[in-house]
């Protein structure tokens, strides 16, 4: 073995015993506890309740996936078209959010969207109705695309920083309009950052525990939050592990289904700083 691969060792210890192992218990007590069987997928499948709080979690995820890109992408766009300075404050301000611990944020919503929050208060001034956002699925949108949006930002500025700007040039010096040239030239070639940048987020969607349980309610829980209930409150394990296999099994279709998305756009698997993207 080489010294680098020898030097691997401890940090693959560190996965296994962190992550692999773990993960492996849960498993196997998914199909253990409380005996040993599949009554816990059968739940699973014919719970209604269960099926509702895994088909929530897609689909909120699947929406913070698509607001953080449609509001990331012009960001990011204006930060690889400007200038140095400006460049530096747009990323900034972009960076910002890792700075504040996740729950300080979280309550920072609460005071915004509570019924006398900040938000209520300023419609008030212009003579608008209040509007009952907290404890809502919108807040909870909220608050995760607020904590998201680095994670679309980021991947989308690295992508289209390495986009050459003489080529929608070219392509309006040939007579096609601005609109024509960015949509035909320039969002092609910035692609892999969005499918990058929505993997990301949709995976990261899918595990958020703190912003749901403070900015949610209790009858809309997520699969994070029904886990939770599940083996802490209700000791059940065996449910709990079917949740979190099936929080794997997702991760693994969005894999899979944005492979396939990706070859069907024509977007070819790229090396970035000696990395594959």
């Amino acid at each position: 073995m080489t010294k680098a691969g020898t030097l691997a060792w401890p940090a693959l210890v560190l996965i296994a015993a962190a992550f692999f192992v773990p993960v492996a218990m849960i498993i196997a007590r998914s199909f253990t506890d409380p005996e040993p069987g599949l009554q816990n997928y059968t739940w699973l499948m014919t719970n209604a309740t269960a099926q509702g709080v895994v088909l929530r979690t897609v689909w909120t995820a699947l929406l913070a996936t698509v607001i953080t890109a449609v509001l990331a992408y012009p960001y990011a766009y204006l930060m690889a078209t400007s200038s140095p300075l400006i460049r530096g404050l747009l990323l900034i301000v972009v960076l910002l959010p890792f700075w504040t611990s996740m729950m300080v944020r979280a309550f920072a919503w609460i005071i915004i969207l509570q019924r006398n929050g900040l938000l209520n208060t300023a419609l008030d001034a212009v003579g608008l109705p209040p509007v009952a956002i907290l404890g809502t699925n919108a807040a909870v949108l909220i608050g995760m695309c607020q904590v998201l949006m680095p994670f679309m930002v980021l991947p989308l500025f690295s992508v289209m920083l390495g986009i050459d700007m003489k080529l929608p040039l070219a392509a309006r010096i040939m007579g096609a309009p601005g609109w024509k040239a960015f949509l035909g030239v320039y969002l092609p070639l910035s692609l892999p950052g969005v499918f990058a940048g929505a993997l990301i987020v949709f995976i990261l969607s899918l595990g958020f525990y703190v912003t749901p349980a403070l900015l949610g309610s209790p009858r809309e829980q997520l699969v994070p939050n029904a886990l939770y209930s599940q083996v802490l409150e209700l000791l059940a394990w065996g449910r709990g592990g079917a949740l979190a296999v099936a929080l794997l099994v997702l991760v693994g279709a969005v894999f899979l289904l944005l492979y396939l998305v990706a070859r069907a756009f024509g977007v070819r698997i790229g090396r970035i700083g000696g990395a594959a993207l």
